[in-house]
């Protein structure tokens, strides 16, 4: 356990900070899976959001620029690709 206030103030600091960007990554992760599981109609809108959560992720610092740079271009391969 940790001795100074500091050190106990970083661990609240942590625990938020942890949970916070739990819930972002697991929106995300939803957000990719429904926009690689959707075909037809709906599939430019699933993946504009799935894109949107992506850019968000990266803004909060959950996911690295490159990351998400990755995954918007494989999201947009597929939907050139379904035309």
């Amino acid at each position: 356990m940790a001795n100074t206030k500091s050190a106990i103030k970083r661990i609240r600091q942590n625990d938020r900070r942890r949970l916070r960007n739990r819930a972002v990554r697991s929106q995300l992760r939803t957000a990719v899976k429904v926009a690689r599981a959707t075909e037809g109609a709906e599939l430019r809108t699933t993946v504009e959001e799935a894109i949107r959560s992506l850019d968000k992720a990266v803004t909060k610092g959950v996911i690295h620029r490159n990351t998400a740079a990755r995954k918007k271009s494989a999201l947009a391969r597929r939907l050139t690709v379904a035309r």
